[in-house]
């Protein structure tokens, strides 16, 4: 990751602070979250959550709510911590931190269990710099996504090595069929490589792009449909497709474009204007009103049994929809 410096930090924090980042699989795995060491932290208490949704202001997690735990909460005079952890690609150990918060809301959330809860906490500080972090590169990379859709990236050893990509080696699946391939350019919209085989083979067809990330860190998967064919030097066997990615790419891969983008070109003016998303499956929302600001840390304590049923990730949402909690 390069270096971060304030004015970038700040710049995330004002144009983006109340913009709602949904927490589904795909944005999960984007940013590292390892939602089984998050919790609310209630006293001494360690209440187990499923982060739902946040901004660098505030956050709504599905939580069990025991009895003991609304006593807790009012003996703390309705003070709490949410504990974060992010599993980073150059850290051995993930980074965690707490952020200091006050619940504004909380409603049922699963008629079968009536301890579950949606919890929407405002936070009482600044939030840290990691979350800003974290939350502000996503969210840029989404912008940039529409922003900055036809940017082409050419594909070389120097460029690769940038872009966090193995090799410019790929596969391309048509017809369940899989193809080797060469990376000639990548885009937020679309990719041009170079493949052998005919023409027919693979004119208006729609295909799936394969591209191994450095370290064999996990492959990116990039569906779309091949709008152009070219011959290469005059050889009808090797063929330029261009392809265009069907929607939006994966989050994953929208940070590593972006990652590129941003070291080779400065944040133009027009970037530091407020942008307000609308939602979508990469779980980028609109702002929610409210939040004072976010985040400070606090020491942890050993966890505390509580009464009421178990909460696993797996009992959270699925938020690939538009964001909004059921019930």
């Amino acid at each position: 990751m390069s270096i971060v410096t304030s004015q970038q930090l700040s710049r995330y924090y004002e144009q983006y602070k109340n913009t709602e980042v949904t927490f589904n699989k795909q944005v999960a795995v984007a940013t590292g979250l390892v939602n089984r060491n998050v919790y609310f932290k209630v006293l001494d208490r360690q209440v187990p959550c499923i982060v739902f949704s946040a901004s660098m202001t505030g956050a709504r997690a599905i939580a069990t709510v025991a009895p003991a735990v609304v006593a807790a909460l009012k003996q703390a005079n309705n003070h709490m911590a949410l504990r974060w952890c992010f599993k980073q690609p150059e850290k051995v150990e993930p980074i965690t931190f707490f952020v200091t918060c006050r619940p504004t809301g909380v409603a049922h959330y699963a008629a079968q269990h009536p301890d579950l809860q949606m919890i929407t906490v405002e936070f009482t500080q600044r939030s840290p710099d990691d979350l800003i972090l974290i939350l502000g590169t996503l969210l840029e990379a989404n912008a940039n996504a529409q922003r900055r859709r036809d940017e082409r990236i050419i594909v070389s050893p120097e460029t690769l090595k940038k872009l966090g990509l193995e090799s410019r080696e790929a596969t391309l699946v048509v017809d369940a069929r899989a193809h080797r391939c060469v990376l000639r350019d990548l885009s937020f919209g679309g990719a041009k490589i170079a493949v052998s085989g005919s023409a027919e083979a693979f004119t208006g067809k729609q295909v799936s792009l394969k591209v191994m990330k450095a370290d064999r860190a996990g492959e990116i998967l990039l569906p779309g449909a091949v709008r152009r064919v070219d011959e290469v030097g005059g050889r009808n066997d090797i063929l330029a497709l261009g392809i265009e990615y069907a929607g939006d790419p994966g989050m994953g891969y929208k940070l590593i474009i972006n990652s590129y983008l941003s070291s080779i070109r400065k944040p133009t003016t027009e970037a530091a204007k407020p942008t307000r998303l609308a939602a979508t499956p990469s779980g980028i929302s609109a702002a929610t009103p409210g939040g004072i600001s976010p985040a400070a840390t606090s020491s942890e304590t050993p966890a505390a049994d509580l009464d009421g049923p178990t909460l696993t990730p797996e009992d959270a949402p699925s938020a690939e929809g538009n964001g909004t909690p059921n019930g």
